[in-house]
């Protein structure tokens, strides 16, 4: 594997200077998750964009969140086919072995898969388009989204197509028959929310108000 480089030399200091600090004084911390295993209390479904920083928004330790991260925050229906399916099997080891009490996806602003599947779908990405395009298959499920919206303003749609997004998500997630039991035993709840990154907003899905809430 010739083609393997050794890691940046930045990225090898500040690996030293976590070690040296934040590893050090919580040591025992450390010790215990490894010597334990995780125990988290939820699942938490984001998109890959290096600016959504889950564990900062929430405040979280490590150990908290089970986080799975994929481009724009998408669950798939339940399609049990024997293929590869990874976000798939991050919600069934969420649900059945970890045994998560909450799911929750996080959307946010100007997410730049939600801006390709919009391109995509307003032909203004015909690339996207090709059956050999990846990205292009995966937004395919926030399709039926970006047919549903309406009005003319351009950013609004944007957004709306970000929400929706989440909503497509929650939908999907409870054609998981694992899902759909644990929602119906009471043991899991889903959330939908949706982050505004330059205003640091954070909109929950509220489904009485058919639409997300500031909280």
């Amino acid at each position: 594997m010739d083609f393997v480089r050794p890691l940046p030399g930045y990225l090898v200091q500040r690996y030293h200077g976590w070690r040296a600090t934040t590893f050090a004084e919580n040591k025992a911390w450390y010790r215990r998750l490894a010597d334990e295993g995780q125990r988290p209390r939820a699942m938490v479904i984001s998109c890959c964009d290096s600016r959504v920083h889950v564990t900062s928004i929430f405040g979280a330790e490590q150990g908290e969140f089970f986080i799975h991260r994929n481009i724009a925050n998408l669950v798939p229906p339940y399609s049990p086919d024997g293929d590869h399916h990874g976000t798939s099997a991050a919600v069934e080891y969420a649900v059945s072995a970890l045994h998560v009490v909450h799911i929750i996806v996080l959307g946010h602003s100007n997410c730049g898969g939600v801006q390709g599947c919009y391109d995509m779908c307003s032909g203004a990405a015909p690339e996207l388009e090709q059956k050999t395009s990846f990205i292009g298959r995966w937004m395919d499920i926030l399709r039926p989204g970006y047919d549903a919206l309406i009005g003319d303003d351009e950013a609004r749609r944007r957004t709306d197509l970000e929400q929706a997004a989440v909503r497509i998500s929650l939908e999907n997630l409870m054609t998981f028959p694992f899902v759909a039991e644990a929602v119906q035993r009471e043991q899991t709840t889903l959330h939908g929310l949706w982050t505004d990154i330059g205003e640091g907003g954070l909109w929950g899905f509220d489904p009485a108000a058919k639409g997300f809430v500031q909280l």
